[in-house]
């Protein structure tokens, strides 16, 4: 609940502060700069929630499957949604290597879960049903929706600092350029904020997978061999989804700075994490490196470390 919270009122923020933006913007250029900036923040709004879907599946080269084509999958998912109280998801698999799932679609009823084929390759049943729990609850909690509307905020401020920053007028040219300054400083900070945000979904989607009576351990398990699969995977590969990363249930791009940290997790080396070491981390004093803090602070995902001790909270 509290994590609920917290969402709701970054997004009061955030809007808040694009709402501030567009006053001074209007103020300084004009009630038509004004209706141009609001126009523009609602048909990149629009135009990314509708045609997000399709690009999503291009990008990562997604296919549909039937029950036929994929029954243990489609139980899964079938399952899982009854549980949660939401329309079973189109269910798709992925054509690439990269062991990962991810949740997209414009609405509930429009939502679709998908696995790539790595992760197939690489989870028991037990983890790849818990990593499809965590995807269920991003859809459970509109996050797609949530995450579309606020991401927009950041790219309008940046589109306002650059029209302004660089673009010549006659008319209170110092107040301007102030203003490109300040819409600049608001990109800097609501990327942040987005970013943030993206954390707190993805702890609540963690949550939400126990809630849906999957048991942390499985999950923790789950994330724990996601971080060493992705940590195999070709620079050249990970580039090419580098844009989908946010949609992920772990991100790729760190693998290989997580596998340092993840080491004082899983204590007999078995290349799983069970309930006992699980359970054992409510009490651990884990170590996460100062660079890792500041670069979490970037990064759409919890550092991984602290998001598996969070699951132990929940044995």
């Amino acid at each position: 609940m509290w994590l609920q919270v917290r969402m709701y009122f970054l997004v009061l923020i955030l809007f808040g502060i694009l709402y501030a933006l567009f006053v001074i913007a209007g103020t300084l250029l004009g009630i038509g700069s004004f209706l141009f900036f609001g126009g523009l923040a609602t048909f990149f709004m629009v135009l990314q929630y509708l045609i997000g879907p399709k690009l999503v599946e291009f990008s990562m080269k997604v296919k549909h499957v039937s029950e036929k084509e994929a029954p243990k999958l489609h139980a899964m998912i079938a399952d899982l949604a009854k549980k949660a109280g939401i329309p079973k998801p189109k269910v798709g698999i992925s054509l690439v290597s990269i062991p990962n799932a991810f949740a997209y679609g414009r609405w509930r009823s429009d939502s679709r879960i998908c696995v790539t084929q790595g992760i197939l390759d690489l989870l028991t049943d037990e983890e790849l049903k818990a990593v499809l729990g965590h995807e269920i609850s991003h859809v459970k909690h509109r996050d797609v929706m949530i995450m579309t509307m606020i991401a927009v905020i950041p790219t309008i401020a940046w589109y306002i600092a650059y029209s302004t920053m660089f673009s010549r007028h006659d008319n209170n040219s110092g107040s301007i350029a102030l203003l490109g300054i300040a819409a600049f400083v608001i990109y800097f900070i609501t990327n942040l904020l987005v970013t943030y945000g993206s954390r707190i979904r993805e702890y609540a989607a963690d949550k939400g997978a126990v809630q849906l009576g999957e048991e942390p351990h499985h999950f923790a398990s789950a994330l724990y061999k996601l971080v060493y699969g992705n940590a195999k995977v070709s620079k050249k590969e990970l580039k090419k989804i580098e844009g989908m990363k946010a949609f992920f249930a772990s991100d790729p791009s760190r693998a290989h700075r997580e596998i340092l940290e993840l080491k004082q997790v899983d204590t007999d080396l078995s290349g799983h994490i069970d309930k006992h070491e699980l359970a054992a981390l409510r009490e651990k004093k884990v170590t996460v490196s100062v660079g890792d803090r500041l670069f979490e602070i970037l990064s759409t995902h919890p550092n991984m470390v602290k998001r598996i001790q969070k699951l132990s909270s929940y044995t």
